[in-house]
């Protein structure tokens, strides 16, 4: 149903609901109802332009993966309970191209069911829409076309991980084979860029010579190529963006000169970034908390932040985000602000917690699917969870399921295993969901403050404030 001011619901509005009913609600509103279809949604986004996604640019950002379609009420909640509504702009329309083949949803469905949800939960301000990780052309057009507006670029397949450790013939042959056509560039040049004078990074230290530089370009050199390319594509749409480069999904953490090289290259190239996702130190597994060294974390935030600062300016991006609650506020404050936070298996997480309060046995078939697919689902991510450390289903009273939630190794084999655990459970647990809406949406709201209270203080620009 749809609730619109008499003054708006002309014939002309009410026309683009497409056989919707339509009755006088009084107070003067005018009440539509319609069927919750790709053309409804459209037309909402048309009626109330503030559910149409757009660009956020450098406002402080969180993405909202929801991988059934059904959480961004919840989501909408946990931004009023936080006090990051007007602080920290959402997206609520976030999706990989990974999770959109296992849960067989379409670029259009995900940007549509965040619309009702939007819609449902009265969403007043403006909003993104996040197509994530984007490998080809094709994945870029296609989500384009659904209406997405933050394009998240992955050539994490074109990295070269050997650099890392190649001895200096290996690498001089590495840097040799380079796109450099592509690149519009050659290897005098770049060395020409970034070792004739010191770089002025905003006080990160960086310690450029020829093999760092070398290393650098072998490592990335093919994945700039492939970003631009994407971006071209992107670019000649004519449709509003904006990017996030990913490279993340790597082998070795990010080095602050790999980043400076990755930002300058960028900038070079004429690939506007919002937008940079590195590998941090450490490991940011799916699902739980950072595991590794948080003081090497926090010195190395510094340095990254001071390098998205002085050649950007653009946000660091926190990728695999969900549940990191040690790093939330050091990467917050290290920022200042200019941070975007990428969730996305936590909220399939609390669909499952629903389950195992109120479906035991249902939640129990997940658990089962999780130990059958787990050492297949698990090869496309970087995760530690050890499958002998989580219980058979008939191990486990029902008492005790939802406790399974809250440990490590067993969230992490549920959340992998979502795409098998949703071909053969999704219309069930769709269903309860439905049944135990306030449930759904009340764990939600109180999972996600915990994420977003730690940014509102840092909040970088208000939203919509873009620059």
């Amino acid at each position: 149903m749809v609730l619109l001011p008499k003054a708006l619901a002309s014939d002309a509005v009410t026309a683009r609901f497409s056989g919707a009913s339509r009755a006088d609600a009084g107070e003067g509103f005018t009440l539509l109802r319609a069927a919750a279809t790709p053309a409804t949604a459209s037309a909402l986004r048309q009626t109330l332009t503030n559910l149409k996604p757009v660009p956020l640019g450098l406002a402080t950002s969180g993405g909202f993966g929801d991988r059934l379609g059904m959480a961004t009420p919840g989501h909408a909640a946990a931004m009023e309970r936080s006090g990051a509504k007007g602080k920290i702009a959402p997206i609520f329309a976030q999706q990989s191209i990974r999770e959109m083949t296992r849960t067989k949803r379409t670029a259009q469905q995900v940007v549509d069911d965040a619309t009702f949800g939007a819609f449902e939960a009265g969403w007043s301000l403006e909003l993104g829409a996040d197509a994530d990780h984007l490998k080809t052309d094709q994945n870029v057009l296609d989500c384009v076309g659904a209406g997405f507006t933050f394009f998240t670029f992955d050539p994490s397949e074109h990295v070269d991980d050997e650099a890392e450790s190649a001895d200096e013939p290996t690498l001089r042959s590495k840097v040799a084979a380079l796109p450099w056509a592509r690149l519009d560039d050659d290897w005098t040049s770049l060395k020409q860029r970034f070792l004739a004078r010191p770089l002025d990074a905003g006080g990160a230290e960086l310690e450029f010579d020829e093999h760092v530089l070398a290393k650098a370009a072998a490592k990335y050199g093919a994945a700039l190529a492939h970003a631009a390319a994407l971006h071209r594509v992107l670019a000649a749409t004519g449709a509003p963006y904006e990017i996030e480069l990913s490279v993340d999904e790597t082998s070795y953490p990010t080095t602050l000169e790999e980043h400076a090289y990755l930002a300058l290259e960028l900038k070079r190239l004429g690939v506007p970034v919002v937008s940079l996702a590195p590998r941090f130190v450490g490991r940011f597994e799916k699902g739980v908390d950072f595991r590794g060294d948080l003081l090497a974390l926090k010195a190395t935030l510094t340095g990254h932040a001071a390098i998205a600062r002085a050649f950007g300016p653009y946000k660091l991006s926190l990728h695999s985000g969900s549940d990191k609650f040690s790093v939330y506020g050091p990467i917050a404050e290290a920022t200042a602000g200019l941070v975007h936070l990428k969730t996305a298996g936590t909220s399939y997480l609390e669909a499952l917690r629903v389950a195992a309060a109120f479906d035991p046995a249902l939640f129990r078939r997940a658990l089962a699917i999780g130990h059958e697919r787990f050492e297949i689902d698990k090869k496309s991510y970087l995760i530690g969870a050890k499958l002998e450390a989580v219980p058979l289903p008939a191990d486990v009273a029902d008492a005790d399921l939802p406790a399974l939630l809250d440990d490590d190794d067993a969230r992490q084999v549920l959340h992998v295993t979502f795409g098998s655990a949703l071909d053969a459970l999704g219309t069930e647990l769709k269903a309860l969901l439905v049944a135990r809406e306030a449930e759904h949406e009340d764990g939600l709201a109180r999972h996600f403050v915990k994420h977003l209270a730690p940014f509102v203080p840092h909040a970088a620009l208000p939203v919509g404030g873009r620059s």
